[in-house]
C-alpha cells in the first residue's frame, strides 16, 4: 500500500515526488516510469534553457512558476554541483514591422517582474557580434543547464527520502477499490491512496484511465534541430531569439549555446505522426488517427495554415531552414549546420482548436493530473512540484487491527 503513486518519471514527476517526500516524510511514495531511464522523453530532448519568463501572460501559472523557477533551478544546480550557466539572451527584431511586437514583449517582461533592458543594434553586437538586427531586448536571467543531470539528482533525492523508483513499469489500467486505487502495470500491481499523473505525452490517456476528462487532447509537435559545426560555434556567444509571432504558439527558430559548448539551431515545429516520434519516418496508427479525427486539430490547422506550411517546408528543406537562421546571423551557411536530435512537445489542444497556453492541472477523485506541461516545465519543475503538493490532502495513518 502506497500513500502516493506518481505516473511518469520525467522532470515534473520526479520533482513532485521530491516535494511530497519533503512535506510528508513518513508517506510511502512510488514513481512508475515505463522507460528504462528517467527523463527519457520531453526532459531528455529539450534545449536545456533556463527560461526567465518573458513570454508568458502575466498572472498565469507559466509566468509565476517560470519566474520563480528560474531562480530555484539555478540555486538547485549550484547546491548540487550541476552544470549550468546564467548567460542571458537577446531577443532581436530584424525588420521594422517587428518593433511593435518587440515593445509589447518588453512591456510583458516588465509586468512579469523581470530584469530586462532595451538595447540598440550596436549594443546587441557588443553581446553577439555576428547578429544582424535593428533593435533588441536583453534578458539577464536566462540560462542553460543539463536537465538530464537535474532529473537524475531529483531521483537520487527521492530515493534518499525513502521513495521507491520503478523503471520499466507501464501503467495499463487504473481500478478504484473503495478508498484506494490499484494501478495495473506490465510489472505488477500497485495499490495507492492517491494518484498523480505526470505522464507527459500520454497524460490525457492516463487521465482517462482514471476516469478524468481533461477537456483537451495531447497533440505531439516535433521540434527539429541543426547543430553548428565546431569551427563555427564562435558565431554564437549566448542565446539568440527572434521576436515571436504572438498568434503562433512557438517561438521560431533560434540559436542556443548548450552547456557542453555546442550550439543548436532551431527548432521548427511540425506535427509528429507518433507521440514519441523523433524521426520524420516515425508513425503510429493510433496516435495519427486520434489527431486526424480530432475536430480541434483541424480548427487549429485552418487558423495557422500559412505558418504550418512554412514549418513543414523547413522540415524538408535545409535551405529554407538556413534562410530562417540567416535572418539572425547572415554568415551562417548550409555547410555550417549538421542535423542533431529532435524533441517532441506534448501540447494540449482543446476541442475548439485553441491551444492550452498555460500549465493545465486537473483534479480527479483521489488524483491530480498534469495534462499540459510543455516548456517552460523543466525550468519550473521545482515550483510545479510544490504547487501540485499543495493541492493534495495530507495522508491519513494506515488503519491497523490489533489483537489483544
Amino acid at each position: 500500500m502506497y500513500d502516493f503513486a506518481i505516473i511518469g518519471g520525467g522532470i515534473v514527476g520526479l520533482s513532485t515526488a521530491m516535494a511530497l517526500g519533503k512535506r510528508y516524510p513518513s508517506a510511502r511514495i512510488v514513481v512508475l516510469e515505463k522507460e528504462s531511464q528517467w527523463a527519457y522523453h520531453q526532459t531528455g530532448n529539450n534545449s536545456g534553457v533556463i527560461h526567465a519568463g518573458i513570454y508568458y501572460k502575466p498572472g498565469s501559472f507559466k509566468a509565476k512558476f517560470c519566474r520563480e523557477g528560474s531562480r530555484s533551478m539555478v540555486e538547485f544546480c549550484r547546491e548540487h554541483g550541476i552544470a549550468h550557466e546564467v548567460c542571458g539572451k537577446v531577443i532581436v527584431a530584424t525588420e521594422e514591422k517587428e518593433l511593435p511586437r518587440l515593445e509589447s514583449l518588453y512591456q510583458r517582461g516588465l509586468e512579469n517582474g523581470l530584469r530586462i533592458s532595451k538595447i540598440s543594434a550596436e549594443e546587441v553586437k557588443e553581446i553577439e557580434p555576428h547578429v544582424a538586427c535593428i533593435a533588441g531586448i536583453r534578458v539577464y536571467a536566462t540560462g542553460i543547464a543539463d536537465y538530464k543531470q537535474v532529473a537524475r539528482k531529483y531521483a537520487e533525492l527521492v530515493e534518499a527520502q525513502g521513495g521507491e523508483l520503478r523503471l520499466n513499469t507501464k501503467v495499463e489500467k487504473i481500478v478504484g477499490t473503495g478508498e484506494n486505487q490499484v494501478l495495473e502495470t506490465n510489472n505488477g500491481t500497485f495499490e495507492t491512496r492517491f494518484v498523480i499523473n505526470c505522464a507527459g505525452l500520454h497524460s490525457d490517456r492516463v487521465a482517462k484511465l482514471g476516469n478524468v476528462d481533461p477537456k483537451a487532447k495531447i497533440v505531439p509537435f516535433r521540434g527539429e534541430y541543426y547543430e553548428l559545426t565546431p569551427e563555427k560555434r564562435y558565431l554564437v556567444k549566448t542565446l539568440i531569439y527572434p521576436v515571436p509571432n504572438p498568434d503562433f504558439p512557438f517561438l521560431g527558430v533560434h540559436f542556443t549555446r548548450m552547456i557542453d559548448g555546442s550550439v543548436h539551431a532551431g527548432p521548427n515545429a511540425v506535427l509528429s505522426l507518433k507521440r514519441e516520434g523523433y524521426k520524420k519516418t516515425d508513425f503510429n496508427l493510433r496516435d495519427f488517427a486520434e489527431v486526424m479525427t480530432y475536430p480541434g486539430f483541424w480548427k487549429l490547422a485552418a487558423k495557422h495554415a500559412d505558418e504550418g506550411i512554412q514549418e513543414i517546408i523547413r522540415s524538408f528543406s535545409k535551405a529554407a531552414f538556413v534562410r530562417s537562421l540567416q535572418r539572425l546571423i547572415p554568415e551562417v551557411q548550409s555547410d555550417d549546420l549538421i542535423p542533431t536530435h529532435a524533441g517532441v512537445r506534448a501540447q494540449a489542444l482543446m476541442n475548439d482548436g485553441k491551444l492550452v497556453d498555460d500549465f493545465l492541472i486537473v483534479k480527479g477523485d483521489r488524483s491530480v493530473h498534469v495534462c499540459n506541461a510543455p516548456s517552460p516545465a523543466a525550468t519550473s519543475s521545482l515550483e510545479i512540484g510544490k504547487a501540485i503538493v499543495e493541492q493534495i490532502p495530507e495522508p491519513q495513518p494506515l488503519q491497523t487491527t490489533v489483537s489483544v
